[in-house]
């Protein structure tokens, strides 16, 4: 007798109570959506591709878009590290430093400013590459939160 692949490992397959079994939306390994990314989901080129039904020259493009808000999320997870271990230096002393845990504010405020431009930029960049249809398809993903930027 065949078993459904999700019987091998306890983790997967339907969720309890349901009457139906998970469809490839519903289950937890589908590649388009993700559980905390940086961009809402695994894989935001090849799910914005399929999505948004990009040519060749558009995912390209889009690729480089997404590199390089990957990369500025990059640097504000290093800035954020800096920052811990500066409120951690501020809080080690006889007396807390508030001069080293507003520089570590600062540091947070400064790099959550430089991502959340880059984000903006990065939208930008796709609505001027986007058909109308394809701009109407990234607002309704955008809205529903099944991409997060």
């Amino acid at each position: 007798m065949c078993r459904p692949a999700y019987a091998a490992r306890p983790h997967c397959g339907p969720r309890w109570g349901a009457s139906q079994p998970l469809t490839q939306f519903d289950h937890h390994h589908f590649p388009g959506f993700s559980h905390g990314s940086g961009m809402g989901v695994r894989r935001p080129l090849r799910f914005l591709a399929w999505k948004l039904q990009l040519d060749d020259a558009q995912v390209k493009q889009v690729a480089a878009i997404l590199d390089q808000l990957k990369i500025e999320r990059a640097q504000a997870e290093v800035d954020d590290r800096r920052a811990i271990s500066l409120l951690a230096e501020a809080a080690e002393g006889e007396a807390f430093d508030r001069v080293k845990a507003d520089e570590a504010a600062a540091l947070r405020t400064k790099s959550a400013d430089v991502v959340q431009r880059k984000v903006v930029e990065s939208v930008e960049r796709l609505h001027a590459l986007l058909s109308a249809e394809q701009r109407g398809r990234l607002a309704y993903l955008l809205r529903t939160g099944t991409l997060v930027m």
